[in-house]
């Protein structure tokens, strides 16, 4: 199987009040083409980071990261939102929906930035396959929590990503929700064939990847 994420010798180091503070203290993975990933761990252990220098949203102060061959510490933050547009999904415990756009327009968003034809009939698509097919033109005051992570994933997942990254999914919704968003999370992953790593709390979710990386103060225990 071909190599997607690289991480070699990863450290990041940020600027606290009392001086330099270490979150990542020399972090080496390799993740393949179609595997789950769980990053587990308690909370200030640098999972949520980790992420997010995988995704090209955070830099790092040292080693490298290489995302589907390509090395993103090098790359500048232009590139960086490009690189992601064509190849990376990213779901938050956030949802992060525009809320002047509907449901439908949310999802079309990445489409559209991208140029890309039928995006709106794309974007129908993915809500349909979420479930909120008939909720499309509503708005994210008008969604529930459940409703609107459902739009967050349909957004993430319809530029067919090969890359699917999620911090904490489930993390602010209910158990009945939290497993629902589960199973589509792994149903959109399925569909798609993206390589999925997530950042979660819950054991269950955990086990349902094929495997598990424990973090303990910046460095896999």
């Amino acid at each position: 199987m071909n190599t997607v994420l690289d991480l070699k010798d990863v450290r990041l180091s940020l600027k606290g009040n009392a001086g330099p503070v270490e979150i990542l203290r020399g972090i080496s993975l390799t993740v393949r083409e179609g595997e789950s990933l769980a990053l587990i761990g308690p909370s200030g252990s640098g999972k949520s980071s980790l992420l997010m220098l995988m995704a090209g949203l955070e830099r790092a102060t040292g080693g490298t990261v290489s995302a589907l061959g390509q090395d993103l510490t090098g790359l500048d933050e232009d590139a960086l939102a490009r690189f992601r547009r064509g190849n990376m999904g990213v779901v938050f415990q956030s949802f992060h929906l525009i809320p002047t756009m509907t449901a439908l327009e949310n999802v079309a968003v990445p489409l559209e930035i991208a140029g890309e034809a039928g995006a709106f009939a794309r974007a129908m698509a993915e809500l349909e396959a979420v479930g909120l097919g008939a909720r499309a033109g509503h708005y994210p005051s008008q969604l529930s929590g459940g409703e609107q992570q459902r739009v967050a994933l349909a957004r993430a997942s319809v530029g067919r990503p090969k890359l699917l990254l999620a911090d904490e999914p489930t993390g602010n919704l209910d158990t009945v929700n939290g497993a629902a968003i589960m199973d589509l999370l792994f149903g959109l992953r399925d569909r798609h064939g993206a390589t999925l790593v997530m950042v979660t709390h819950a054991p269950e979710l955990a086990e349902r990847c094929d495997r598990i990386l424990r973090l303990a103060d910046g460095v896999l225990a």
